[in-house]
């Protein structure tokens, strides 16, 4: 069901972002397109709230997490749009890097909050050893639940700044509407077979970001069936994880910034088919053939370090994906560059959990969910031959 619901919005993704990107450009402007699609974030996270420990609204929270991940999406479409606004173009690099290492720091917050102050233990007390914050039943998992609308207003929050002091530069407001937007989308589509470099690393960026999505939407399961690891346990995964990210990612920007996106995105792409490589190996009995003791800790510290790796190789791909994106982007039309972006992140979306799956029931195992995760990873690598480290000499041949 949760591959299922991660390839229906993910086809909702692909299809609309394109258009929406080029009809935002077209109207002059994106604050009211952030605003709008943060009310569907708002919402859908919220909505979580509702389902119950025994399954009871599972559908309904499938169908919530699809409104909010639709929202972060699209909301992301327009930010990613304004990041070029935001410094000279040898510094995006970096500011790239920053802006996700503020955002794993904020995750990571956000998960101390949770574990420490509202998610019950087997025991129904928190890791503070408390009951819930609030008065919270953990019989019916109401401190687990809150997580939705903690999200929700943790948004509200951290968008107050960005609200406040994000300036986006005037545009001319072109006439046409949806019709106009979905026009320049063709004509952009059949230029690209023309930009070599440019349908190249949408391409490649297609298939390694739709593995690496896939490597972090079922990380946590994958744990939960190969190491029968409880919920708690998962979340500090997700911490040391965002930890990572947040000091890697800030690091990966500084690097960007000297020597360009392409070779650090090459580098953990190879980081990441390692970690895969090495997951598939690993069982609570044995690792590579080679046997543990019982009851040995090593798979659960192994994973541990997996975790991080794949947090830190994970975010920095993420931040100089975005900064390959711009050095692409046609200047005046960069809301239409990132929805382009977003289709190719989405356009086979369903192409990770979808592989995960038909592997996972073919063999009955989960581990070997995660090998054709490699080959997604192997493919987006191969692409990246033909894309140009510096984008198009002249800027305005993109997404023309």
């Amino acid at each position: 069901m949760w591959s299922l619901g991660q390839t229906i919005t993910g086809i909702i993704i692909a299809l609309c972002a394109p258009v929406l990107g080029a009809l935002a450009d077209n109207a002059g402007r994106r604050m009211p397109w952030v605003v709008v699609f943060s009310m569907f974030y708002i919402v859908g996270a919220a909505g979580l709230w509702f389902l119950m420990p025994d399954g009871t609204f599972l559908t309904g929270a499938l169908i919530a997490f699809g409104i909010g991940l639709i929202g972060a999406e699209f909301t992301t479409v327009f930010t990613n749009s304004l990041l070029p606004e935001l410094g000279p173009r040898e510094d995006i690099g970096r500011i790239s890097g920053s802006g996700y290492a503020w955002g794993y720091a904020g995750g990571v917050s956000a998960l101390f909050i949770m574990l420490l102050l509202f998610v019950e233990q087997d025991g129904g007390q928190t890791l503070l050893g408390m009951s819930p914050l609030f008065g919270l039943d953990a019989d019916t998992r109401e401190g687990t639940r809150i997580v939705g609308p903690f999200m929700a207003l943790w948004y509200v929050i951290f968008m107050i700044p960005f609200a406040l002091w994000v300036r986006e530069a005037p545009r001319a407001r072109k006439p046409g509407g949806v019709r106009r937007a979905i026009g320049d989308i063709v004509i952009v589509l059949r230029s690209l077979p023309r930009q070599v470099s440019l349908a190249a690393y949408l391409g490649s960026s297609m298939f390694y970001r739709d593995a690496l999505v896939a490597l972090y939407a079922f990380g946590g399961t994958y744990a939960v069936l190969v190491l029968n690891w409880p919920v708690v346990q998962v979340g500090i995964f997700g911490i040391i994880a965002a930890t990572t990210s947040a000091v890697t990612t800030w690091i990966g920007g500084i690097v960007d910034a000297r020597i360009g996106p392409k070779p650090v995105i090459i580098a953990m792409i190879l980081v990441l088919m390692g970690v895969c490589l090495f997951i598939l190996g690993m069982t609570r009995e044995s690792i590579w053939g080679i046997p543990l003791a019982e009851g040995s800790t090593l798979p659960d510290i192994a994973f541990f370090i997996c975790g991080a790796v794949i947090g830190g190789a994970g975010g920095v791909l993420q931040a100089s994906s975005r900064t390959m994106m711009v050095r692409h982007a046609n200047p005046n039309k960069p809301t239409e560059a990132f929805g382009l972006y977003a289709l190719s992140g989405k356009a086979t979306s369903f192409l990770g959990p979808g592989l995960i799956y038909i592997t996972t029931t073919s063999f009955g195992d989960a581990r070997l969910g995660m090998l054709p995760l490699v080959f997604l990873f192997a493919i987006g690598l191969g692409l990246l031959f033909w894309v140009d480290a510096e984008g198009p000499v002249d800027p305005q041949e993109s997404l023309q």
